[in-house]
Formats: C-alpha cells, sequence, structure tokens
C-alpha cells in the first residue's frame, strides 16, 4: 500500500470513528491508530472493505485478545459485494445464471470473517443498518448441509433473520463482516 492511500484511509477511518462516538465509547482513537499503524496486512483488508463500501469502523475492544474489533458500518449492505451466492458450493450448484461469485468466497479473498446472526444483532444495537437491503450472515452447517442459509436485515424497527436456498442472490443482498486488529 502506497503512503498516499495509508494515509487517506487512516483519515477515513479516524473521521469515522469521531463521527461515530457511539459505536466505541471510551476508546480513544490514538489506540485505535497504534495499532493499526503496526499492522500493514490489516491496513490492506481494511482498504479492501472500504473499497467495496463498507465503511468499516471499530465497533468493540477484546481486552483478552488486545484486539479492536471493525464491522461493516455501511448505512446498507455494502454495494461492491451484493448479488452474491451464499458460498462456493452454492456457486458451484448454479447451472444458468451464475452470479459474479459467493459471499463467503468474496469473504475469505478479502481476509475477513461473515458476521454471524449475533454480530448482526450487536451491529444494529449501534444505528440502522439494512433497512433497505439485507445481508447473508454465517449459517450452522445443519442449516446448510440442507442446501439453505441465513440472510438479516432490518423493517420496521425489528432485526430479521430469515432464511433462502443458498444458491438464490439478489441485486439488494449483500454481505457485511468484520476484521480483528
Amino acid at each position: 500500500m502506497k503512503q498516499e492511500e495509508r494515509n487517506k484511509l487512516l483519515d477515513t477511518l479516524r473521521e469515522r470513528f469521531e463521527k461515530n462516538r457511539n459505536r466505541h465509547e471510551g476508546i480513544e482513537w490514538k489506540d485505535v491508530l497504534g495499532k493499526l499503524e503496526s499492522n500493514d496486512e490489516k491496513l490492506k483488508v481494511l482498504q479492501k472493505m472500504e473499497i467495496s463500501g463498507g465503511e468499516p469502523d471499530m465497533v468493540a475492544y477484546d481486552r483478552e485478545k488486545d484486539e479492536y474489533v471493525f464491522f461493516d458500518c455501511s448505512p446498507e449492505s455494502p454495494a461492491g459485494r451484493r448479488s452474491l451466492c451464499y458460498d462456493n458450493e452454492a456457486w458451484e450448484s448454479r447451472k444458468a445464471n451464475k452470479p459474479t461469485g459467493s459471499a463467503l468466497g468474496m469473504a475469505k479473498e478479502m481476509g475477513i470473517e461473515i458476521l454471524t446472526v449475533e454480530e448482526y444483532h450487536k451491529l444494529q444495537s449501534l444505528g440502522d443498518f439494512d433497512t433497505k437491503t439485507s445481508s447473508w450472515v454465517k449459517t450452522p452447517e445443519r442449516i446448510r448441509k440442507l442446501g439453505g442459509a441465513l440472510f438479516c436485515d432490518k423493517r420496521y424497527d425489528t432485526v430479521f433473520v430469515y432464511h433462502n436456498g443458498a444458491e438464490s442472490y439478489y441485486a439488494s443482498r449483500g454481505f457485511r463482516g468484520y476484521l480483528r486488529v
């Protein structure tokens, strides 16, 4: 990552951090910055999250592991990560009209983990997200083995968890991820 790109990303993350203090009360930017500056690989991953429309922001601090947790905090499911089926197995099973890829495949390429249902609820406790879109979430293996996958959204001031065939994809459904730094 070039120094100019690095500086621009750090400025963007700082501005978002300061604008959304409710997401990380009691945390100082200088502490987060120290972690970020010492880990170029994680910065590259955050850059991928940013470029794909995720608007990553620090939402938690894990004291045991001394790690800051960044979630995709874009108001809607990241625009650069939509129209994907759930995983590569589902993508390969499609005979016609294949999407460009899968949520789990893209997350792995980016170096992030897809949010679980519990993490999605945590995100929604910080604001209103996915009020017009939806996001795939990590699906329990027992559901996936039967061909299904889970996704979430927020409508009527309520977070909903739904199911769909893992091979389905929609222009308004993407995925949200997280990164530990």
